[in-house]
């Protein structure tokens, strides 16, 4: 076995990934299962879950789809404990599932403030607590990713308080969950990405303009997906064994500007 599979090598892990039919998810299921793990995309779009399957099936890698709306409890339990019937328990979750539709500060709902944080942060919640009931069930250490957001440490565009809010959450709950499962040999940590070219971050700019965002360019370019699967792909390999309860920015350089 070479150097960098030991590192970075995930040829006898489960991986299961939320929001995989488009953007970060989708890319992240691809690089997982390049690296050797067996793959569930975890989408409440049934289509776009298939494809992404078939797309990673047919380079001879193992993907298969979960169609689940992550906000429905006993429809998270049920998921999971099927996928892990199937491909074996998780040892790999990768929290990604989330919406980022804008509203004016002065304008957000009670009830869109309640449903962003149910997609963000509950569904969220509910995958984390499932997948590491699985992974202590089966006596295996594991890794969990929460895709937060830049947005918790600097605003970057106007109209995201609810979901900045939902992801400040989905911070502090990373640290609590990696102290509380550590002692299971579980790793909790987040990546928080600046601005990401996505379907989903172009549809919530589609949904209501609600002012300008920050003018600073990214130092290093633009952020796409690949590269917010490149930090996934580090913290749930060999290489990370040690860390835990940490959030990473991957941002381009935006907040040293």
């Amino acid at each position: 076995m070479s150097a960098a599979d030991r590192l970075l090598g995930l040829g006898d892990q489960v991986a299961f990934v939320t929001g995989a039919a488009s953007g970060i998810g989708e890319a992240v299921a691809h690089c997982l299962a390049e690296l050797g793990a067996r793959v569930a995309i975890f989408d409440r779009d049934a289509e776009g879950a298939a494809r992404v399957a078939r797309e990673i099936r047919a380079r001879d890698l193992d993907a298969s789809e979960v169609v689940v709306d992550i906000t429905g409890e006993a429809a998270v339990i049920d998921a999971v404990a099927d996928a892990a019937a199937r491909l074996g328990a998780p040892t790999i979750l990768v929290n990604n599932a989330g919406v980022q539709d804008r509203e004016p500060m002065l304008d957000i709902t009670g009830d869109e403030w309640d449903r962003i944080q149910r997609i963000n942060l509950r569904g969220a919640f509910l995958m984390l607590r499932e997948c590491a009931k699985a992974m202590v069930a089966a006596g295996r250490p594991g890794a969990i990713v929460n895709i937060a957001s830049l947005g918790v440490e600097h605003p970057m565009i106007p109209g995201l308080a609810a979901y900045s809010a939902s992801k400040g959450g989905l911070k502090a709950l990373t640290r609590n969950a990696a102290f509380e499962l550590m002692a299971h040999g579980i790793r909790v940590n987040a990546i928080l990405p600046g601005g990401v070219a996505t379907p989903g971050s172009s549809h919530g700019a589609a949904r209501k303009v609600v002012g300008p965002g920050s003018t600073r360019p990214a130092p290093l370019g633009q952020l796409m997906p690949p590269d917010i699967a490149a930090a996934v792909a580090f913290l749930v390999s060999p290489a990370a064994q040690k860390i835990t309860g940490q959030s990473l920015a991957v941002d381009s350089g935006w907040l040293l500007t």
